[in-house]
């Protein structure tokens, strides 16, 4: 029987050339597999129908939008997660969504290998590798472009020999990455990094320079769930994609940073993360509303853990699951609403409600009508600083 690879197949040049690389070099039938997470890239059909043409025995497509929303996406806002504490993990959350595609595919097909077009110099590799092993250790990978240096001259001359049908147009400038819960982009000119991002850099932003009504909004959470905006109920992919749409038409989500990779480099990254920005800004502030001082700073420890193993690639591995029960258990009471003004690239929140508050009117007002006794705050501060007191009495004595 011939062997089966299983290729992730995003429809542009280098996974088109792929089909056939992969086939000479191996010898192996290609099965294509796109996963739509809210790119808004080509039609999928089109997609599906490249991949055929370009030389795969079979070619797969499937529309998870939802399902990055719900399961990525949603537990991404929950815990808070920023990489780096800005970086909303962007490419890391889609990683792990199209490695379960894969995995699934390659069952399906009776494929023994899953390749991918990622490169040897980024976090990407790991993260469908590490993922692909983690759900089928028994499956191989392969990286035509970091196995078989497959540079975009040779893609675009093999392409070209073959007759394959992919534009080999002007290349981008950038490299781009993009779904529906934010956009990454890098090299070219923002490889010096002393060189400032240009506008034509951003597609999900409007600069937040230009003169603009601001626009207020209500956001609605149900145990950490954004499920109303303005009144209005929505799915998680509405709720992203309406803030995409609002957040990025004030600038909202613009953030450049040189960050540390996972293998061991520092690479400057530009992103855009409108509705991803403005959902944790949201749901931060509802959490400090809604929960327990001690638990609340816990969580702040796992969130930060949480975002390293995700962009790491360890989206399925044990300590990622642990935590996850942990932080769900932490969104319980995080029921409420957020109202935020969206403007000048800032979302500041305004007003805050819930029915699970631990906000006490009566304890933090300094008017008439205070219920705390401040009379009890003497002997507090005493016995909290009971031990720093022995202990410089101690320093004290030595010296």
């Amino acid at each position: 029987m011939t062997e089966r690879v299983v290729l992730a197949y995003s429809g542009g040049l280098d996974t088109s050339v792929c089909i056939q690389w992969i086939a000479e070099e191996t010898g192996a039938e290609v099965i294509a597999v796109a996963v739509d997470v809210g790119q808004n890239g080509e039609d999928l059909d089109i997609i599906r129908k490249r991949a055929l043409a370009c030389g795969a025995v079979e070619a797969e497509v499937a529309d998870a939008r939802d399902e990055f929303a719900d399961g990525y996406c949603l537990p991404a806002i929950q815990a808070n997660a920023l990489y780096m504490d800005r970086y909303p993990l962007v490419s890391s959350l889609s990683r792990p969504v199209i490695v379960k595609h894969l995995v699934a595919a390659a069952k399906k097909h009776g494929a023994t290998t899953v390749a991918h077009g990622c490169t040897g110099k980024g976090n990407d590799q790991v993260r469908f590798e590490v993922g692909i092993s983690s759900l089928a250790p028994e499956l191989k990978c392969i990286a035509p472009v970091r196995d078989y240096a497959m540079t975009r001259d040779k893609a675009i001359a093999f392409a070209e020999a073959k007759n394959l049908p992919i534009a080999t147009t002007k290349k981008s400038p950038y490299s781009i990455d993009q779904n529906v819960f934010g956009r990454a982009v890098e090299t070219g000119f923002l490889e010096d990094i002393w060189n400032a991002p240009i506008e034509d850099v951003y597609e999900y932003t409007q600069n937040p320079a230009t003169p603009r009504d601001a626009d207020e909004v209500v956001i609605t959470f149900e145990r950490g769930v954004p499920v109303a905006i303005d009144g209005r109920a929505v799915s998680v992919l509405q709720a992203i994609e309406e803030l995409n749409r609002r957040a990025g038409a004030q600038g909202i989500g613009r953030i450049d940073m040189v960050e540390d990779r996972l293998v061991g480099i520092k690479s400057r990254e530009v992103y855009e993360a409108p509705g991803a920005i403005a959902l944790i800004t949201a749901h931060q502030e509802l959490e400090n509303v809604t929960v327990e001082r001690e638990l609340a700073r816990y969580k702040r420890t796992v969130e930060q853990r949480w975002a390293e193993l995700v962009y790491d690639g360890l989206w399925f591995s044990p300590l990622k699951r642990a935590l996850d029960g942990f932080i769900a258990e932490a969104n319980e009471h995080v029921s409420g609403d957020i109202r935020m003004t969206l403007h000048g690239g800032r979302a500041v929140v305004t007003g805050r409600r819930s029915d699970e508050s631990l906000y006490d009117f009566n304890l933090a007002t300094y008017d008439t009508g205070d219920t705390f006794d401040q009379s009890q705050a003497k002997g507090f501060i005493e016995l909290f600083g009971l031990s720093s007191k022995i202990a410089a009495r101690r320093d004290n004595d030595q010296s």
